[in-house]
């Protein structure tokens, strides 16, 4: 367990950030490695199936991974502050109320399956596969809400280290059973899902078994089992708002995901490898924003705003050489790395993919500071300015996607929206930082949640 009220600010952060870092790598790998099996054994088509499904899986997981990250907060804080009954207590309210919103996110979904893929313009002859490849995942989403929550408990004391042992399980299951039931049983975008949904289901319950028999300091008593209004309030309040800013970043996403839909199959498959590259370039930084907002949370908790304001000083400086280092590898090895999911032959998917990079690569510096402003705000309990942000970013991007890819640019346009959306909502974050943090009192942000 990491204590980030004190001690040298970066050490800390990378610290705690760096089993996040690498238990993503892992979660990215064996979601990578659906891409690499799909699209090297399957094909094209099967690719821009599971990519476009991808994409309504996200939007779907980011609504469980954002209430499980808003009670990660009030936890944090709690933890900071040294009151360990309300931690409980809150610990017990957030495993019921976030197993009821997932067990209607899932039946709702399975049950306007057909109207969502239409919704979103889902190519006729790709339909079957991604319906079939859809509901087995969403079969699993329980297993997501078991492992996001407990984790998010994990890490609000300090604990990184275990969720990233959990993952690297995971991953080798799923990376092993991808290969046998795609190159041996022949099972198709059947097997990629089934292999999904069992890596993560072993993750969930080897997290949840850990967090109960491990940590005597999360035993519960009679105590915590109660019903506190106030409790279940902030319960209510922290997590629905994150998930509110989740689940509005990933909308924007399966928006534009629409809109490359109507490019056709081509287009769908360059879109849908170019944004698992992303997702891996930027995770870390994605990584050391969430770890930023524990450590933001934690000293909120022991009211020492001061060493938050240092916090974004020094996090700046390593978001700037991180992504600098990440930004020349991907626009250098850019062919390559396109090879990696689909075969030499699909040039004029690799044309497209290299194209896509080469825009948005260079920009990364821009979502590491954008993250790092999400895990600010979300750590001193400004939920809503972290939703302003994501409104601002998405609602240009949208907006910008559908303007420019009318124009002679065509998909191209799409992938400027993406680095344009991110630099204007850094303004914002800037501003609201100098106006709310540095020029505000003290005293108004060092009440713990409620």
């Amino acid at each position: 367990m990491i204590d980030m009220t004190e001690g040298n600010i970066n050490k800390r952060i990378l610290k705690f950030a760096l089993p996040m870092i690498l238990g993503n790598i892992f979660q990215q790998v064996y979601n990578l490695v659906d891409s690499i099996v799909v699209g090297k054994f399957i094909g094209a088509d099967a690719l821009a199936s599971v990519g476009s499904s991808f994409a309504i899986i996200v939007f779907i997981n980011s609504i469980i991974i954002g209430l499980s990250m808003g009670v990660g907060i009030i936890l944090s804080q709690f933890y900071g502050s040294k009151d360990f009954d309300k931690f409980k207590e809150t610990t017990f309210l957030s495993f019921i109320f976030i197993g009821c919103i997932t067990i209607f996110l899932m039946v709702l979904s399975l049950y306007f399956i057909d109207s969502i893929l239409l919704l979103f313009n889902m190519p006729l002859e790709l339909i079957n596969d991604s319906k079939e490849y859809l509901i087995i995942i969403l079969l699993g989403l329980i297993f997501t809400y078991i492992y996001n929550l407990s984790t998010s408990l994990l890490r609000a004391i300090g604990d990184s280290k275990r969720p990233l042992y959990f993952l690297i399980i995971a991953s080798i299951i799923n990376i092993v059973l991808d290969l046998l039931f795609v190159i041996k049983f022949n099972l198709g975008i059947k097997g990629v899902a089934i292999a999904t949904v069992i890596a993560q289901a072993v993750s969930g319950f080897i997290s949840i078994i850990y967090t109960y028999i491990k940590l005597d300091f999360l035993r519960f008593d009679r105590k915590c089992i109660k019903v506190h209004k106030d409790t279940l309030k902030s319960v209510i309040k922290y997590s629905t708002l994150t998930a509110l800013q989740q689940s509005i970043m990933n909308f924007g996403i399966l928006i534009v995901q629409g809109l490359v839909n109507t490019f056709g199959s081509t287009v769908m498959a360059a879109f849908a490898a170019g944004v698992k590259i992303d997702s891996i370039a930027y995770m870390p930084v994605q990584d050391f924003g969430n770890a930023f907002s524990t450590f933001v949370a934690q000293n909120k908790g022991a009211e020492k705003i001061d060493r938050i304001k240092l916090g974004v000083k020094s996090s700046i400086k390593t978001i700037i050489i991180f992504c600098f280092i990440t930004s020349t590898l991907i626009l250098v090895f850019s062919k390559q790395i396109m090879l990696l999911f689909v075969d030499k032959h699909e040039t004029s998917v690799i044309s497209l993919g290299i194209e896509y990079i080469s825009v948005v690569a260079i920009f990364y510096v821009l979502i590491g500071f954008l993250f790092m402003f999400y895990g600010l705000y979300r750590g001193l309990g400004l939920l809503k300015i972290s939703i302003i942000l994501t409104i601002v970013s998405l609602g240009t991007r949208v907006l910008l996607a559908y303007i420019l890819s009318s124009t002679s640019l065509g998909a191209s346009g799409i992938w400027w929206s993406i680095p344009i959306g991110w630099g204007l909502a850094d303004i914002l974050g800037f501003m609201l930082y100098k106006k709310f943090i540095i020029k505000c009192n003290k005293q108004n942000y060092i009440k713990v949640a409620k």
